[in-house]
C-alpha cells in the first residue's frame, strides 16, 4: 500500500491549500489571524440555510453538536463532522495500510492533500445523507441541490479556515478553536437565557432559578425541572461547575522525568506525561463514530425501514416516525438518554451507553498511541532528535523507549478510561456543553495556554524548538 500516496500526486495542484508562512509569525499576528477564523466560523454559525424552516424537523443530532461544532439549519450544519471522520479515517489507515515517512517532505505533503480529499469527500457524501435521510424533511429536487451546494460550500471553508490557523498562521488548531467556541456559546446560552420554554420559566437556568424562588415552589424544583432532555437547570450548572474544576485538577496530574541537553550541560528541565496523556481525542473520534453511526442508521431507517419491520435492519436502528429519534438498535444505544429523569426511567440503556463510551474511548485512546506518533518510540525519538537525554541513560534510542514503556501505556489506560466515565456521567447529570464538552473546553483551552508558553519559550530558547515539535 505504499503507492496509496502516489494516487494523489497528479491532483495535489488541484486541491486548495493555505501557504504556510515563510518566517515566523509573531504571537500577535497568530492572535490575530485565530481572531479572524473565530469570527468567521461565528457568521457561519447564525447564517441560516436557504430553503430550509429549522423548526419545521426535530434536531435528532442535537447531542451531538457539541462535538461537531454545529449549527443546526445554518451553514454550519455539518461542523467539523466531516473533518474529524476524514481524519480518523486517514490516520487508521497511515496505521495500518499505508507506508509514510513522516519525515519525509514529499511524502508529508502528499499525506495532506490525501487528508483533504478525504475530507472533502466526507462533506459530499454527509451532504448528501443529511438531504436524504430527511433531516429537513422532504424537499423538492432543486430545493435539495440549493441545500447540498451549501453546505459543500461552507464545508469548504471550515476546512480552508482550520488549515489556515493550523498551518502556522494560528495558534493551535480550527478544530479545537471551532469546538471551544461551540461550547462557549452554549454554556452561555444554557445558564443565561431570557427565552420562555414549555415550563413558563426562562430557559436558561439562573433566570429559572429565580423564578422559581419567586413563585414560591418546593426546594427540588430550585435546582430541578422536569422539562425533559435539553432543558438546563442548576443541577446541570452545579455538575458543569463541578466537572471543569474536576477538569482542571487532572489535567495537572503527571509524570515527570528529568532531562538535559547533550549540547548545553547546564540546562535542565523534566518531560512531563500527563495522566490525560491523548488528551480528548479519544472523546472527539468516540462521539465522531457515534455520530456517524446515528446518520447512517437514520438515513437506512428513511429508505428501507420506515415502519420498523425489517429485523436485521432494526438492529442498526429504529426511529420514532414523528420525533425521528432513535427508539432501538445500535443507534438507540450510542445516543445519550440526555437528562437524569431518562436515565432514572430506562436504566438499562444508561448502562449500555455507559459501558459503550468507556470502551470505546479506551480502544481509542489506545490507537491513538500509535497513529498519533504518541508512542514510546516516537518519543525517543522526538527526544534523541532534539539533543536531549535522560541523565542515567545512554543516549540512544531502546533504553529511552523502554523507559518510556514503563509509563505511557499505562497512563494512557487511566487517562482514556477516566474521559470516558467523565463524559458518560456528564451526559447523564445534563451537564451544559452536551457531557464532553467541559472536558474539551478544559482541555483545549489548557492546550491553547501550553502554545502560547511554548511561543514564548521558543523565542527566548531556539535550540529548543525540535523539543516541542
Amino acid at each position: 500500500m505504499g503507492r496509496f500516496l502516489d494516487l494523489f500526486r497528479p491532483i495535489s495542484r488541484f486541491v486548495p491549500e493555505v501557504k504556510p508562512p515563510e518566517r515566523k509569525v509573531s504571537l500577535n499576528q497568530k492572535l490575530m489571524w485565530t481572531l479572524i477564523a473565530l469570527l468567521i466560523y461565528l457568521i457561519m454559525a447564525e447564517t441560516p440555510l436557504y430553503g430550509v424552516n429549522v423548526g419545521q424537523e426535530s434536531d435528532y443530532f442535537f447531542t451531538m453538536r457539541v462535538i461537531f461544532a454545529s449549527q443546526h439549519g445554518t451553514l454550519l450544519e455539518l461542523g467539523i463532522g466531516p473533518i474529524v471522520t476524514a481524519g480518523l479515517l486517514i490516520q487508521l489507515a497511515a496505521g495500518s495500510l499505508i507506508e509514510f515517512d513522516n519525515t519525509n517532505p514529499e511524502q508529508r505533503a502528499l499525506f495532506t492533500t490525501a487528508s483533504k480529499v478525504f475530507s472533502l469527500v466526507m462533506v459530499i457524501v454527509q451532504a448528501a445523507m443529511y438531504i436524504v435521510s430527511g433531516a429537513y424533511g422532504k424537499v423538492e429536487l432543486g430545493t435539495a441541490l440549493i441545500l447540498f451546494l451549501q453546505l459543500l460550500g461552507a464545508g469548504i471553508v471550515i476546512m480552508m479556515l482550520d488549515e489556515l490557523v493550523q498551518k502556522g498562521w494560528g495558534i493551535g488548531s480550527g478544530i479545537s478553536l471551532f469546538i471551544v467556541a461551540g461550547i462557549t456559546k452554549n454554556i452561555w446560552w444554557s445558564s443565561l437565557s431570557l427565552y420562555v420554554v414549555g415550563d413558563g420559566k426562562r430557559f436558561g437556568a439562573i433566570p429559572a432559578f429565580i423564578e422559581s424562588i419567586m413563585r414560591g415552589e418546593p426546594i427540588w424544583n430550585w435546582f430541578h425541572r422536569a422539562g425533559g432532555s435539553g432543558t438546563p437547570d442548576m443541577i446541570g450548572l452545579l455538575m458543569t461547575l463541578a466537572v471543569f474544576a474536576f477538569v482542571v485538577y487532572v489535567e495537572g496530574m503527571r509524570v515527570e522525568l528529568p532531562i538535559s541537553h547533550s549540547s548545553f550541560r547546564g540546562f535542565r528541565a523534566k518531560m512531563p506525561i500527563k495522566l490525560l496523556y491523548v488528551s480528548n481525542i479519544p472523546v472527539i473520534l468516540a462521539y465522531a463514530l457515534f455520530g456517524n453511526i446515528q446518520l447512517g442508521g437514520q438515513l437506512i431507517w428513511s429508505r428501507w425501514n420506515p415502519d420498523n419491520s425489517n429485523f436485521w435492519l432494526n438492529l442498526i436502528g429504529t426511529y420514532n416516525s414523528t420525533t425521528n429519534y432513535p427508539t432501538g438498535g445500535l443507534a438507540y444505544y450510542v445516543t445519550s438518554p440526555g437528562s437524569l429523569d431518562a436515565v432514572i426511567q430506562t436504566p438499562l440503556r444508561a448502562l449500555i451507553y455507559f459501558c459503550i463510551v468507556v470502551a470505546v474511548c479506551l480502544i481509542f485512546a489506545l490507537t491513538w498511541l500509535e497513529i498519533g506518533g504518541l508512542g514510546a518510540e516516537s518519543m525517543a525519538d522526538q527526544l534523541l532528535g532534539s539533543g536531549m537525554q535522560v541523565p542515567g541513560f545512554r543516549r540512544s534510542k531502546r533504553p529511552i523507549t523502554n523507559l518510556l514503556n514503563r509509563y505511557i501505556p499505562t497512563i494512557t489506560l487511566i487517562g482514556g478510561f477516566i474521559i470516558g466515565v467523565l463524559a458518560a456521567l456528564s451526559e447523564f447529570f445534563g451537564v451544559f456543553g452536551s457531557g464532553m464538552g467541559a472536558l474539551l473546553c478544559v482541555s483545549i483551552l489548557y492546550q491553547y495556554y501550553q502554545t502560547m508558553v511554548q511561543e514564548q519559550v521558543e523565542d527566548l530558547y531556539p535550540f529548543l524548538r525540535g523539543a516541542f515539535r
